[in-house]
């Protein structure tokens, strides 16, 4: 194993939305560079939305990745987005009548219709998965949407809400999961609102954004920084598949991830100043 590097001061580390599949394939992304002496968690700032608020919470946390190889049985149950659901909140952001706040407000909506599991046992879920009850003592900041507003909300440790509810918050897709209620308003995911959110990261020299999807955010560079992205290799997409909530295969993605870590290592790998 390579010696550990150090990130430099104002780096950021951005990890996107991807399912349940592509959190897999983060998780072994994530424990793979660890090996190879990247450890993201060394980052200044770490940003998440959805799977990514899931993967970055578990890395800022300090847990050992490796235990999230496979699929664990005391995370709850898996549900996939329901898929005529999940067409109509396509159809809703991408209809450029409506202003971006209201699309989002009746994507909230939808949300309120939809049968999942109950919240309780959705946050519990989070919580198993992300391996800690409490903020970790960092810069960390995890993406939502409020669901009546149609408004983006940003969480910090200050945020006075606990971290397993804001996960699972930020990755509420409707569908699948349901709108998590926090000091009483309530919240869905996070990447409703825009994909990473990089632009949340400015200000860092650097920016390693990860993205499961393996597409562009749409979302304009963030001036005046480097940014560094990784999306999953061919034989990653293959392990991943069409199907973001199909859990079979979270171990072939989590496994594509390890095997891509050695080459991603080589590009974030900056110079110890």
């Amino acid at each position: 194993m390579l010696a550990r590097m150090t990130f430099s001061a104002a780096q950021a580390v951005v990890l996107g939305p991807g399912g349940i599949v592509g959190m897999a394939w983060l998780f072994g992304l994530a424990a793979g560079l660890r090996d190879e002496g990247v450890d993201l968690a060394d980052a200044d700032l770490i940003v998440g939305t959805s799977a990514g608020a899931i993967a970055g919470a578990a890395l800022a946390s300090g847990g050992d990745l490796r235990r999230l190889a496979a699929p664990p049985e005391s995370s709850g149950p898996w549900r996939r987005p329901d898929p005529d659901l999940m067409a109509r909140v396509r159809a809703l952001l991408g209809d450029t009548g409506l202003a971006p706040a209201e699309a989002r407000r009746r994507v909230g909506r939808l949300a309120l219709t939809a049968p999942t599991i109950a919240q309780d046992e959705h946050v519990a879920s989070m919580e198993y998965l992300v391996g800690a009850g409490d903020w970790p003592d960092r810069a960390m900041l995890i993406t939502t949407v409020d669901l009546d507003s149609g408004e983006p909300v940003v969480w910090d440790r200050t945020s006075a809400a606990p971290l397993a509810r804001v996960v699972a918050a930020s990755c509420a897709m409707p569908g699948a999961y349901p709108p998590v209620t926090i000091n009483g308003r309530r919240y869905i995911d996070g990447a409703l609102a825009g994909g990473s959110h990089p632009h949340l990261a400015a200000g860092a020299k650097t920016i390693v954004l990860v993205e499961p999807f393996g597409v562009d955010s749409g979302e304009a560079p963030v001036p005046g920084t480097r940014t560094i992205g990784v999306v999953p290799d061919d034989a990653a997409r293959v392990a991943i598949g069409t199907d973001v909530g199909d859990h079979t295969r979270w171990v072939p993605a989590f496994e594509a991830g390890l095997r891509q870590a050695p080459a991603a290592a080589g590009r974030i790998r900056l110079p110890v100043p």
